[in-house]
């Protein structure tokens, strides 16, 4: 069974946290509106990332998560910034990470296929980067496009190693202090843009114009509301395992635990991003977050027997909420309202209209990928390659390449042919059953996280199904957290930590 996490550490070290995170979070909302310089901040805070980053480079994986989400909004409103500001804090984290390796003589390379080192999701990630590389052989754009999203797999291998290597007891608070308050952060700019702002883009205008959809500085709503599924899973699956551990020792002990001080305060962080998600109005977004609710609450009991009851219990209240009328009509008519449109037919003979134009958009894009895929069924287009070969595939309604087919399934089996669509639907199953199996042996907040990612990883699944969250450098959210689990795995193990 996995160790509890030092609770001295995350005594001191969580409350810590949160209130650095704040200060760092109120720093950037100020660089943000101008009330500061802006040349005379960002040499400040380049320059004070880079020399902490010497001492401990989380300072720079804390930077590149903040800065990360921010490409969009820099581009549109601050071209004078670099908008890849964040791939300056990657290489920070990386070079301080190995430099500090390299002075003590540790580096090593860890071997996926080795038995006693036991690194399934490595073994599974490494495949599809070989296989996403061999697609690239005969790839229609290679340095535009291929290149450029090899390299973001090759950033999610190198964060995984990094925070797997890194990551400790004491360091642990910091790491989910940086992840949370980013989060926040960019629940209270999708808040604000929802409901205080006053004015928005026309084209998210919602509920008679008289609010408009929130979506952060992602600058579109459904990519904003798979980050704020994927964080807030992390937060619920907290919450939910330290309450019950703590409910349980009422229950079973005549001196039970306390309440940890930080539960409270990562419960507000995932109320404001349940309300930004909420706002958002992003069907993607709220499919995969019901999903990561039904995932964690089977993963949230011990036995798989009461999970599947509390799944059927959720799932019920959800029925009766629909069916009684109690969930609102606006919401009601935004999950269902597609239904009527969808039809699994050539796009080429459907009529398109105001009301049906979203859905047949991307039907009509799942029809192009589906082609692109038979027309080189084993290695594809090549990796990253959808949009300059989008041209060849698309139908004479939709000339229009939008970056990737509204199904990353799709764009992915187009890209790398069906052998790469297996190694990338391996590697999801290996992540996801690595994540179950630390839910069953771990306790305390180990085990809140795992759970927390078990909803993670089952929102991206879902709301892959309609979007591709690969963007805006949320890939280097999702490296991070890969690093984060294996960390969790290597708690349970009796074999010393791999170092790199």
């Amino acid at each position: 069974m996995i160790r509890r996490l030092n609770d001295r550490a995350l005594a001191w070290n969580g409350p810590l946290a949160t209130a650095l995170g704040g200060i760092i979070a109120l720093g950037a909302g100020l660089t943000i509106v101008r009330l500061v310089p802006l040349s005379a901040s960002l040499v400040v805070v380049l320059g004070v990332v880079g020399v902490s980053a010497m001492v401990e480079p989380l300072v720079a994986v804390g930077a590149l998560l903040f800065w990360g989400p921010m490409w969009a909004w820099l581009r549109a409103e601050l071209p004078q910034v670099p908008a890849q500001i964040a791939q300056l804090f990657f290489v920070l984290a990386v070079g301080a990470w190995l430099g500090r390796k390299l002075a003590r003589r540790e580096i090593r390379l860890p071997n996926p296929l080795s038995p006693d080192e036991r690194h399934p999701i490595l073994l599974a990630l490494s495949i599809f980067l070989a296989w996403a590389l061999l697609s690239l052989w005969d790839a229609v754009e290679l340095p535009v496009y291929g290149v450029p999203e090899l390299i973001k797999w090759v950033q999610i291998l190198l964060l995984l190693l990094l925070i797997q290597d890194h990551l400790t007891d004491r360091r642990l608070p910091w790491l989910l202090g940086a992840i949370l308050v980013t989060g926040l952060f960019q629940a209270g700019v999708g808040i604000w843009q929802f409901a205080l702002r006053g004015e928005g883009p026309e084209h998210f205008a919602i509920l008679g114009d008289a609010f408009y959809r929130a979506y952060g500085t992602f600058e579109q709503p459904n990519p904003y509301a798979g980050y704020l599924g994927m964080t807030l899973s992390l937060a619920v699956g907290i919450v939910a395992v330290m309450v019950q551990e703590w409910l349980w020792s009422h229950r079973e002990s005549t001196t039970p635990r306390q309440l940890p001080r930080y539960v409270p305060a990562v419960a507000a962080i995932g109320l404001a991003m349940l309300g930004a998600l909420g706002m958002s109005w992003s069907r993607g977004g709220w499919l995969g977050f019901a999903a990561a609710a039904g995932a964690m609450a089977l993963a949230l009991p011990r036995k798989a027997r009461r999970g599947a009851i509390l799944v059927a219990l959720l799932a019920g209240l959800g029925l009766l909420l629909y069916a009684t009328g109690l969930m609102p009509g606006s919401v009601r008519a935004r999950l269902t309202s597609f239904v009527a449109d969808v039809r699994f037919e050539d796009m080429r003979g459907v009529g398109i209209n105001d009301a049906n134009y979203a859905v047949i958009e991307r039907l009509a894009h799942w029809q192009s990928a589906l082609e692109m895929m038979r027309h080189n069924l084993w290695t594809g287009v090549g990796f990253g390659c959808y949009e300059p070969a989008y041209d060849a595939f698309a139908l004479i309604n939709w000339p229009f390449a939008l970056g990737h087919a509204h199904n990353y399934y799709l764009t992915i089996a187009a890209e790398t042919g069906l052998p790469g669509l297996l190694a990338y639907l391996t590697l999801w199953a290996t992540v996801i059953w690595q994540t179950w199996r630390v839910t069953r042996r771990a306790q305390g907040l180990a085990r809140g996280i795992a759970v927390g990612l078990v909803g993670t990883w089952t929102h991206l699944s879902v709301h892959h199904l309609l979007d591709n969250l690969y963007v805006n450098n949320v890939h280097l959210h999702i490296g991070v957290l890969l690093g984060l689990l294996v960390f969790l795995i290597a708690q349970s193990s009796s074999q010393p930590k791999n170092s790199l």
